[in-house]
């Protein structure tokens, strides 16, 4: 374990959440086993996130938060912890997006991470060549904690077109995929969120160059956030790029079976994954 010393609260945000964290835990007079007692999480997971060697969650940080009395000084410094985990490129996507108030989003090969399941997050990061096991585990909760803005008093709309070939492509194994749809449904029978299928049989072809979403923010431009091969994706304000994209989801929602219909082929593909 790293000495007190060599935490350096300057080197990234997560170090400073793990200076700060010791900081009022000493203040407090307590060890990291009496922190321990006092919140839902053990010695080791206190001394890595203290030790930067993970990020913690947003959960984490709440009750170390009320735990430690430590007046919200914890989770407004959460925010800024929560974006290291995310490429560069992508950060500015996720301001926009705990923001929107309304969110379209078109997947042609995964389902989107607003909708993943920690298993599934973890087997498609866990496939990036290169990525270590600290590395995945950060980049999960941090693809958990975008999740959040489904749960505010008033999540914005989700209007969601997936690709049919998401329901049969093996990620992770049989459970992970059988949990994923189950959760696919659930969502779906939330009062703000639709959840169209596009066929295999629509035929269609204007979503095959790639998945996007369209943001929309009360007082602020339509943004778009446009994918790549995972290397670096773009986000966009010109109205042209965005007019665009507004076209082609409406064209690849055209084909798209209705949400009760999406349901069927969601449920039908799930019993492929749990027979």
């Amino acid at each position: 374990m790293p000495r007190e010393s060599d935490l350096y609260p300057s080197d990234s945000p997560t170090a400073l959440f793990g200076f700060e964290l010791r900081r009022h835990r000493k203040a407090r007079g307590w060890s990291q086993a009496q922190l321990s007692k006092n919140v839902p999480y053990s010695v080791g997971t206190i001394s890595m996130i203290e030790t930067a060697q993970r990020s913690p969650s947003e959960q984490f940080a709440r009750y170390c938060d009320e735990a430690l009395e430590a007046e919200g000084a914890l989770m407004r410094l959460w925010p800024m912890v929560s974006r290291t985990a995310a490429p560069m490129w992508f950060r500015p996507w996720l301001d926009v997006e705990a923001a929107a108030e309304a969110i379209r989003t078109w997947e042609p090969l995964m389902v989107p991470g607003l909708f993943q399941t920690e298993d599934y997050a973890r087997a498609i990061l866990s496939g990036e060549p290169g990525a270590g096991p600290e590395q995945i585990e950060e980049q999960v909760t941090a693809r958990m904690e975008r999740q959040s803005i489904l749960r505010r008093a008033t999540p914005p709309m989700l209007w969601v077109v997936l690709d049919e070939g998401i329901l049969h492509r093996p990620i992770g194994n049989t459970a992970v995929m059988s949990a994923q749809l189950d959760q696919l449904i659930e969502l779906a029978l939330a009062p703000r969120i639709t959840l169209q299928i596009l066929p295999f049989n629509a035929y269609s072809t204007p979503g095959l160059l790639g998945g996007f979403a369209i943001a929309q923010t009360q007082g602020a431009p339509d943004t778009a956030y446009i994918e790549s091969a995972g290397i670096l994706g773009r986000v966009t304000e010109r109205p042209e790029d965005v007019r665009a994209l507004t076209f082609r989801y409406e064209g690849i929602r055209a084909e798209a079976l209705s949400q009760r219909e999406s349901m069927k082929v969601i449920k039908e593909a799930t019993r492929r994954w749990t027979s």
